[in-house]
C-alpha cells in the first residue's frame, strides 16, 4: 500500500496540475464538515479525479494520528536514534517551505513535488536514509537502495548523529534539488 500511495503522490503533479503540498495548502483554506464534501470540492471545482481527490483529503487529515505520535511510535525502544531523525528533519526543513513531511507507521517521507528522502529506523542501532538520486552512481556513503527497493534509488546508513556530515547534507540537498 505504501508503494501505491507513493506512486500516486509522485504522479499527482502531472495528473492533477498540482503537487501534494499545493493541494494540502488549498484544503487548509477551506472548512468541510465531511470527508465527502472536501472530495466533491476538489472534483467539481478543480477537476481532480475521485481517486486523487480522496487521497488528498485523506492525507490532509493525517489518518487521525499526529505527526509527533507517528514519529514517537517509530522510535519506541530506539530512543537513541531519535536525535539523528530530528537532525535530518531540521536540515531538510531549511531547504524550503515547499517540503511536506509525511510520517507513516514505519518511516517518514519528505516530499517536494515528489518524495526525495525517506527516513526509517531500520534497527535498534541504525537509521536508513533513503534518497531519490536518478542517474547517480554509488559512491562514498551512498549505497544501493537496499530494502527500499524502488521507493528510493540510494541509501545511507546512519548510526550516530556525527554520521550526518557534509557529504550526507550534500546528498540530501541534491535529492531535494532533483525532486522538481
Amino acid at each position: 500500500m505504501d508503494k501505491a500511495l507513493q506512486t500516486m503522490i509522485d504522479n499527482m503533479p502531472e495528473k492533477t496540475g498540482k503537487a501534494l503540498p499545493e493541494w494540502l495548502a488549498l484544503l487548509s483554506t477551506q472548512q468541510f464538515e465531511k470527508h465527502s464534501q472536501a472530495v466533491n470540492f476538489l472534483k467539481s471545482e478543480h477537476g481532480v479525479s475521485h481517486g486523487f481527490a480522496n487521497t488528498i483529503v485523506t492525507l490532509s487529515k493525517n489518518d487521525n494520528a499526529s505527526e509527533q505520535d507517528l514519529v514517537s511510535a517509530q522510535y519506541q525502544g530506539k530512543e537513541n536514534l531519535l536525535p539523528i531523525y530530528q537532525r535530518l528533519h531540521e536540515i531538510i526543513s531549511e531547504f524550503g517551505r515547499d517540503v511536506t513531511v509525511t510520517p507513516k507507521k514505519t518511516s517518514v517521507s519528505f516530499i517536494r513535488k515528489r518524495q526525495f528522502a525517506l527516513v526509517k529506523p531500520a534497527t535498534k542501532t541504525r537509521i536508513d536514509l533513503g534518497l531519490k538520486l536518478k542517474d547517480v552512481e554509488i559512491q562514498g556513503k551512498l549505497e544501493g537502495s537496499g530494502p527500499f527497493g524502488t521507493m528510493c534509488t540510494h541509501r545511507i546508513q546512519l548510526k550516530q548523529i556525527t554520521d550526518i556530515d557534509d557529504e550526507v547534507c550534500q546528498w540530501l540537498s541534491k535529492a531535494y534539488d532533483m525532486s522538481v
